[in-house]
């Protein structure tokens, strides 16, 4: 089991209300838990199902260098990037 974080941004009440099912929501959209890699890849196959417009960030420790390693739905400024084998995030600046 490992120590499981996703945060979540205009997602629908059916969404929040399924992770509230498997993790605690500690503040408004911020879900944390210590749940099997299985339970872990559920949870995000209900991510990809139920987002609609919304944006999510799941991250989870590991037993890499970094210690952890994430994975992101929808649009967001903050984007994932692999840089020769590092999980890194390029940030987009907002053009208003």
């Amino acid at each position: 089991m490992a120590m499981l974080v996703v945060v979540t941004e205009g997602v629908p009440p059916r969404l929040r209300g399924r992770l509230a099912v498997w993790l605690l929501e500690i503040r408004a959209g911020v879900y944390v838990g210590d749940v099997t890699r299985r339970v872990r890849e559920m949870i995000w196959e209900q991510v990809e199902v139920l987002a609609d417009n919304g944006n999510i960030v799941m991250a989870w420790a590991t037993n890499t260098e970094s210690g952890f390693d994430f994975i992101s739905y929808g649009e967001n400024r903050r984007m994932p990037i692999d840089l020769d084998g590092l999980r890194l995030v390029t940030f987009t600046p907002n053009n208003e």
